[in-house]
């Protein structure tokens, strides 16, 4: 099996690799947040140069809760019995707080959806983590297809 980034990341600093189910939903949707954030990010960047404000408002359309909640809905009849269990762990934790421009219900399948992110992404499993990023966004219609995907209808 190939070494994931973050067996890397940590055979760097001299640590070892700890047993993804030991971790909490919470624990790994702060993970899952981050390597998603950093996926967008490496799309908008990648469709070449731009001011950073614009690259924030493309990327801040697509991380926030509700698109995440969307990917989410657009995906789930093609997540494993695994990846619906980690899902379902991340979405029924209960967080100390509330992103501010979210329903309730947006917000907790935002936060099983980063759970599955970073699960995917500790387990080493980048390619399905990107597949069901790729899937998603086709589904929600910002994928690699549409000529503006990526971008605000405003932009």
């Amino acid at each position: 099996m190939e070494k994931g980034i973050n067996q890397y990341i940590l055979a760097k600093f001299g640590m070892e690799p700890k047993d993804t189910r030991s971790y909490s939903p919470l624990v790994l949707a702060y993970i899952g947040d981050g390597i998603y954030d950093l996926v967008i990010r490496t799309m908008m960047v990648g469709k070449g140069n731009a001011h950073v404000n614009a690259l924030h408002k493309r990327t801040s359309q697509l991380v926030k809760a509700h698109a995440q909640s969307e990917l989410i809905r657009a995906l789930h009849a093609e997540l494993t019995e695994e990846e619906q269990a980690v899902y379902r762990r991340g979405r029924n934790a209960h967080s100390p707080t509330m992103a501010k421009n979210a329903t309730m219900a947006d917000y907790r399948r935002a936060t099983g959806f980063e759970a599955l992110m970073g699960y995917l992404y500790l387990e080493g499993q980048v390619d399905r983590l990107m597949e069901l990023v790729l899937l998603g966004l086709e589904r929600i219609g910002k994928g690699k297809g549409r000529k503006d995907a990526l971008r605000r209808d405003d932009d």
